[in-house]
């Protein structure tokens, strides 16, 4: 057995073998001849702990019916070996095992063991993953939109982490567009307005408040000395200044959302090193690109896209996609195993193309993922809500950690799976009632903290895992939070493959619930101080799987509420 296995995954593979060697026993098939078969949880606990189809899977190999396939493995199953208390044919030929529930046990010193590693999987075996995402114009506030990207990018991340891969957590500037140029024409005619100099807005500037605000900062800082520059060197110093204060603001706001960039890589980095021109001639060298109605265009359709693509306008300019192509390129010469985009929900149809693009370049587009974050609706009094109170003006981020907190909306933003439609409830997400699904996981943990107090506060001190006798956890409860608790290992290798984060919210959800209808149904502290020392051992592991799983998803877990 591997050194990385849980308790649950030892267990399924002590009853997988022991079925194995019942077959063999049995003289159903030979070794070699034994087929694949699967060891499973039944989805209704009253159909036991594990159950397996291995009778179906052999009914072609032993010539014979799945129920007396059945009946023979059961007559020569080793039980002892595998903790198998009892084993029963259902339907046309399952069987389902109940097991010793001495088997559980051991997740407690494994939680205990691991601490806040407790769930790590070595599923990833150190591969390189690289997750880009947010990636907003650094010419104003983060939305909602861009809210749900950090969160389920930073969750995604996280789990990818917990699952043995070596992540890199990359945000894309776009830096070199015409939205950069309004920005920074934009300042410059804020800041001669506010010296009182003539000047009049661009066609598509930038009107916010901020922008007013930098104008007030640069005559206070440079007064008038900015207009006697030649106008490259004006322009060239309110792009960086432009940038600078954008870029820092979004910083601010992932910050306090606790979303840290490994690297942030500028679009303009792409024209300096010249990987535009560059990626463009490869593309020509490979006979993948034409020439008509004076643009050069990509040849997508071969690779699946619906049309090909223009490169080059005939006025001379890259469309966005060619940076785009130049910046992937990039990413597949950095030799990442895998690269995987989140992207907003506008961004659909943009995927076919740059696969397609990869492909023509001669890299595995199988090893590019693009997954869409949909759209967040807010609501507030059972209305949507659109703009905000404070300034009028479309809701961010900013807003939203302001009026609801960061925890809610991280824990809101990851519930669901990213791919679907998300309706934010403000009100609930406030509430401190068991139907606010963070509020109440939260909730669990606290409670949790609050019974070691009290245990404290009864002069009762916890003793080593090695002096506590765990056979005195004997009820119904008390293995169902063994049993859960156990599969968080296997729930994060399943979440890091699916690109799902929102499995670990349903996860904690499920423990925090079993574990409220634990505290409804059992005192932990009772006469018999074993049975006490027990039960504090059972929630102090508790407390521990509930701290991991809320931080893989950014939420915090205070310890009184």
């Amino acid at each position: 057995m591997s050194q990385n296995e849980s308790v649950l995954e030892k267990l399924n593979n002590a009853v997988k073998h022991a079925v194995g060697e019942a077959v063999i026993v049995a003289g159903l098939v030979t070794r070699e001849e034994l087929p694949a078969f699967v060891i499973e949880v039944p989805k209704d606990k009253t159909h036991g702990d594990l159950a397996t189809n291995a009778a179906m899977q052999l009914t072609k190999i032993a010539k014979k019916n799945p129920r007396q396939i059945a009946e023979a493995i059961i007559a020569n199953l080793d039980k002892n070996t595998a903790s198998i208390e009892s084993a029963e044919i259902a339907g046309p030929g399952f069987i389902n095992f109940r097991l010793n529930k001495n088997y559980l046990y051991p997740v407690i010193a494994e939680v205990a063991a691991q601490g806040d590693g407790f769930g790590r999987v070595n599923a990833g075996a150190g591969k390189k993953v690289q997750v880009e995402f947010v990636s907003a114009n650094p010419t104003g506030s983060l939305h909602l939109g861009h809210a749900r990207g950090a969160a389920v990018g930073d969750a995604l991340c996280n789990v990818l982490d917990f699952a043995g891969y070596n992540v890199t957590r990359e945000y894309y500037i776009n830096d070199a567009g015409n939205q950069v140029v309004n920005l920074c024409k934009s300042i410059e005619v804020r800041y001669k307005q506010e010296l009182g100099v003539d000047a009049e807005m661009p066609e598509d500037g930038y009107y916010g408040e901020d922008i007013k605000g930098f104008a007030k900062e640069l005559v206070a800082e440079k007064g008038d000395s900015l207009l006697s520059l030649s106008d490259e060197e004006r322009t060239k110093f309110f792009r960086a200044y432009g940038l600078e204060k954008e870029l820092n603001k979004i910083k601010r706001d992932l910050g306090r959302f606790k979303v840290h960039f490994d690297e942030w890589f500028s679009e303009t980095s792409l024209y300096e090193t010249g990987a535009v021109i560059e990626s463009l001639e490869e593309l020509k060298e490979k006979g993948q690109v034409f020439e008509e109605e004076g643009a050069t265009w990509l040849r997508t359709t071969p690779y699946g896209d619906d049309k090909d693509r223009v490169l080059v306008k005939n006025d001379g300019t890259y469309t966005y996609l060619t940076p785009d192509i130049a910046y992937h390129r990039n990413k597949y010469a950095r030799g990442y195993d895998q690269m995987i985009n989140i992207w907003g929900a506008d961004h659909h149809g943009y995927i076919p193309r740059v696969k397609a693009a990869m492909e023509a370049l001669g890299n595995d587009p199988a090893k590019l993922t693009v997954l869409i974050a949909q759209m967040v609706s807010l609501f507030q009094n059972g209305e949507k809500v659109k703009m905000s109170k404070r300034t009028g003006k479309a809701v961010t981020m900013e807003d939203l950690m302001d009026e609801v907190g960061v925890d809610a909306i991280r824990y809101f933003f990851t519930m669901r799976s990213m791919d679907s439609h998300l309706d934010f409830d403000m009100d609930l997400a406030i509430s401190t009632s068991n139907e606010n699904p963070v509020f109440y996981v939260q909730y669990a943990y606290a409670r949790v903290c609050s019974i070691f107090r009290q245990a404290e506060e009864q002069g009762i001190a916890v003793l080593p895992l090695s002096e506590v006798d765990l056979t005195k956890l004997t009820a119904e409860h008390e293995y169902d939070l063994l049993r859960k608790m156990g599969e968080l290992p296997e729930e994060i290798a399943v979440a890091a493959q699916g690109y799902a984060p929102h499995r670990i919210i349903r996860y904690v959800y499920e423990l925090a619930s079993l574990f409220h209808s634990y505290y409804k149904a059992e005192r932990v502290i009772v006469e018999d101080a074993s049975v006490t020392q027990a039960r504090l051992a059972l929630l102090g592991a508790v407390r521990t799987v509930i701290a991991n799983a809320l931080r893989l998803v950014g939420v915090s877990a205070p310890e009184r509420m």
